[in-house]
């Protein structure tokens, strides 16, 4: 048996908020998180590190770790030691806890030399993902889009996966402001609101308007969460394909064709903050060497 298991698991944007009612939908894309687990004889015992935001709790990694360490019996033969890295900005509504926990997961089974069906480890993330606190809803549509890849329609209260469409590998331009906004620190009563509003979207995406569905969920959870929605609206000036407020923000995410990129780019360019280029994934998540 390994007692050193690696993997990998990627980013997502949102096309469909589901903290409001419980339904949502997620896009792939093509940013990465990986962690390498080192299993210990000392149980009880998880360590973790964040080696790309060494500053940032890691109470997600240790979590993640004794939900599958539970699931295979062996919690109370094995500790963990346990790195990850990732291109995910965090706490700008990318994913980056659905991707962490994703990775995490696999790479423990990786390690025990274990093999699990694909939506075990991802409702075992979900699981951590709760426990931890990082979370509202559990974020499965978020969760299933990092570990599926594609565009995910997911009704999170069910845990269940209602359409994977295997979409276009489009460009996709993220605008990622410098402050951080912590999902679990969100006004949930606020959200509730507009909860018809974003059942009618997820109808709409169902349907296949999926990229109208994102983009008026962009602008109404803007509205809602106090944020501008100026910057969708130049993504779509400048020939955006969709764009929308990713999680609870503050990213933006734009779906972009070949040809208009440079466009969204310029558009963009006046306010502060970075910008990140990627494309839509459609690889899963999977073990590593």
């Amino acid at each position: 048996m390994s007692r050193l298991g690696r993997a990998v698991a990627y980013g997502a944007v949102t096309v469909i908020n589901a903290i409001s009612c419980g339904l949502g939908a997620a896009l792939g894309v093509k940013l990465r998180t990986e962690a390498t687990v080192r299993l210990t004889n000392k149980p009880g015992r998880i360590e973790g590190r964040i080696l790309t935001d060494p500053d940032e709790s890691t109470i997600l990694i240790e979590k993640t770790v004794m939900h599958v360490l539970r699931y295979f019996n062996v919690e109370e033969k094995y500790g963990a030691y346990v790195e990850t890295r990732s291109n995910i900005p965090i706490a700008r509504g990318l994913k980056s806890s659905s991707a962490a926990a994703n990775a995490i997961a696999l790479a423990v089974c990786n390690a025990l030399g274990e093999e699990i069906d694909d939506l075990t480890v991802v409702n075992l993330g979900v699981d951590a993902a709760i426990e931890a606190g990082v979370t509202i809803t559990g974020a499965f549509d978020d969760a299933s889009a990092s570990y599926f890849g594609g565009l995910v329609i997911t009704d999170n209260l069910e845990r269940r996966i209602l359409k994977l469409i295997r979409v276009d590998e489009y460009p996709v331009l993220i605008y990622v402001p410098q402050k951080k906004a912590y999902t679990a620190k969100s006004n949930v009563e606020r959200m509730k609101i507009i909860a018809d509003e974003v059942r009618s979207l997820h109808r709409m995406a169902c349907s296949g308007g999926h990229w109208q569905a994102m983009t008026l969920n962009g602008i109404i959870y803007s509205e809602v969460l106090g944020y501008s929605a100026e910057i969708i609206i130049k993504a779509l000036e400048a020939g955006a394909v969709a764009s929308g407020l990713s999680g609870t923000g503050p990213a933006v995410a734009a779906v972009a064709s070949e040809d208009n990129v440079e466009k969204i780019k310029r558009a963009w360019k006046k306010y502060p903050g970075s910008l990140i280029e990627t494309r839509v994934n459609l690889e899963k998540a999977h073990a590593s060497r």
